[in-house]
């Protein structure tokens, strides 16, 4: 059956029944993103793409406690690029909304609870932890949350935003609205995903984060995240085509529709900062955020039409796994080395140590904490709900692409 231009989940064939997950050996993490046998190795380059531009974004645009003076006066040679990087978790958004529906698709919500919880909490608990450490039993200043151990305790449930307490670290603030996106991807698998339902859950989405947006209505705003919705809905898109080919044309009216809806998010977010502190120490005008955001959408449609099958470095897959500690430890590094050393070091080779210092942390926590723990804290969850996989079921678990 046809529905709105995609075949029906039936009439598919190919890759829509194809897909299948080769265990833990892609990262040892328990989570691959695996369709068809292959290895999606350019979400692995993209998240790293992401991670790398909210890096630079931090370290040279966006946190002027750090040089004691605004980042962009520091490196004014790449300030029109790495204020751009605050998008580089719109990019993570994408993703996400990209490799979750292809994560839930023809699981229970069970299943797709534990893929989830085992994939965020591990290095999360890990970041949480390191960041109590250092804020409360060392002099750093730079990014301190300023929490009472109640708070931080609470930051362990990453469900802190909630209560209306602080995040311990500045970028979980995006953890808390992938959590939500996930409660809304479990609530619409209870209905039992098929094409023509995603195609409705996702129409009627954007109508109501369009509606929260225009209300600004407390409620719908909570749940219907009108400022990053139309991320999570253009990367289900993206998947759909992927999976039944660039010929259905109501993928593509939503890709355009959350094009759309995302330009007007990004230029919102960004213009708030340039309106903060000007355009002079904020150089992100219009016209870039445009590019910015096309950018990001056109890698997406690299993904979805196979443009970028070529990536193969296997090692592009250990880079993947390392942008979720990465992105959750880099502005502590940052925190204790560039105040310590700006005025002894060049800005430049600073930046590059700091960033350098950050990636092999991450790597670390990636093989000593988020890997063993992915595979525990799987284990312990699926003991506890009983669950027992068929042999030679299938197992396809994807890694979720937070920032």
């Amino acid at each position: 059956m046809i529905y709105l231009g995609v075949a029906g989940d039936k009439a598919a064939g190919g890759r829509a029944t194809a897909d299948r997950d080769t265990g833990d050996t892609a990262n040892g993490g328990g989570d691959t993103q695996v369709f068809k046998g292959r290895r999606l190795v350019e979400l692995d380059a993209l998240r790293f793409v992401a991670a790398f531009a909210v890096m630079s974004f931090h370290f040279m645009a966006a946190s002027r406690s750090l040089w004691n003076q605004f980042p962009t006066t520091v490196f004014p040679e790449v300030s029109r690029l790495t204020t751009l990087g605050i998008l580089g978790v719109e990019l993570f958004f994408l993703i996400s909304g990209f490799v979750i529906l292809m994560s839930v698709w023809g699981r229970t919500v069970g299943q797709f609870a534990i893929s989830r919880v085992s994939r965020l909490y591990p290095a999360y608990w890990f970041a949480v932890l390191v960041i109590f450490i250092l804020y409360r039993f060392s002099g750093v200043a730079g990014f301190d949350p300023k929490l009472d151990d109640g708070e931080y305790l609470l930051n362990l449930t990453m469900l802190q935003g909630a209560f209306g307490v602080g995040h311990a670290g500045g970028v979980f603030w995006s953890l808390w609205v992938e959590l939500r996106f996930y409660v809304l991807v479990a609530v619409f698998s209870l209905f039992g995903i098929t094409v023509r339902r995603c195609l409705v859950f996702m129409g009627a989405w954007l109508l109501l984060a369009l509606a929260a947006e225009i209300t600004q209505n407390e409620v719908l705003v909570f749940v219907f995240l009108p400022r990053q919705a139309s991320y999570f809905i253009g990367g289900m898109a993206f998947y759909l085509i992927y999976r039944f080919g660039a010929r259905a044309w109501a993928p593509w009216v939503f890709v355009a529709a959350s094009f759309a809806m995302s330009l007007y998010a990004a230029q919102e977010r960004v213009g708030s900062r340039v309106d903060a502190i000007g355009l002079k120490h904020f150089p992100a005008p219009p016209e870039g955020v445009f590019v910015a955001i096309a950018l990001i959408y056109l890698l997406m449609a690299g993904v979805a039409l196979g443009w970028l099958r070529w990536l193969r470095w296997r090692p592009l897959i250990t880079v993947g796994a390392l942008t979720y500690p990465l992105y959750l430890l880099h502005q502590n590094v940052s925190a204790v080395l560039i105040p310590s050393y700006r005025d002894d070091l060049n800005p430049w080779l600073l930046t590059a140590i700091t960033m350098g210092v950050s990636a092999v942390l991450a790597y670390l926590v990636y093989r000593i904490v988020d890997k063993p723990g992915q595979r525990l804290l799987r284990a312990a969850l699926e003991a506890l709900r009983g669950s027992v996989r068929p042999a030679g079921g299938s197992r396809r678990s994807h890694r979720a692409s937070v920032p």
